[in-house]
């Protein structure tokens, strides 16, 4: 399976731009079940709980851009690095800031999913 570097770098891209516009369908299908979410406060969320965030309205993330993605192919696995621009909506409140991350994601059943995600708030 080796060569899925830059396939995985433009579905993260995709994942962003799903989270950006609420897009739930390619969220479920692009995030795996048993995802760890990591967010750069140390807060902790499953697919459901961060989907359901969002479709709540407690967060809404108005922009996620990503840059500097450089990916490790494993081969069944992808971990891709870079930084992240985020705007966020969250429990009524605005906030701009920027992280680096680790992001992975596995082949499951032949379908590439995010089983990870941990993020550090740069200063």
């Amino acid at each position: 399976m080796a060569g899925n570097a830059q396939k995985i770098i433009d579905l993260d891209r995709q994942r962003m731009t799903a989270m950006a516009e609420q897009n739930v369908a390619m969220l479920d299908k692009v995030l795996a079940d048993d995802l760890i979410y990591t967010h750069s406060s140390a807060r902790l969320d499953t697919k459901q709980s961060l989907i359901g965030a969002m479709q709540s309205g407690a967060t809404v993330y108005t922009s996620v851009e990503p840059s500097d993605v450089v990916a490790q192919d494993l081969g069944d696995a992808v971990v891709l690095t870079g930084i992240a621009a985020i705007s966020v909506n969250s429990a009524g409140k605005t906030n701009s800031f920027r992280v680096r991350f680790t992001d992975v994601y596995a082949s499951k059943a032949g379908q590439w999913q995010m089983v990870t995600w941990q993020s550090t708030r740069l200063g």
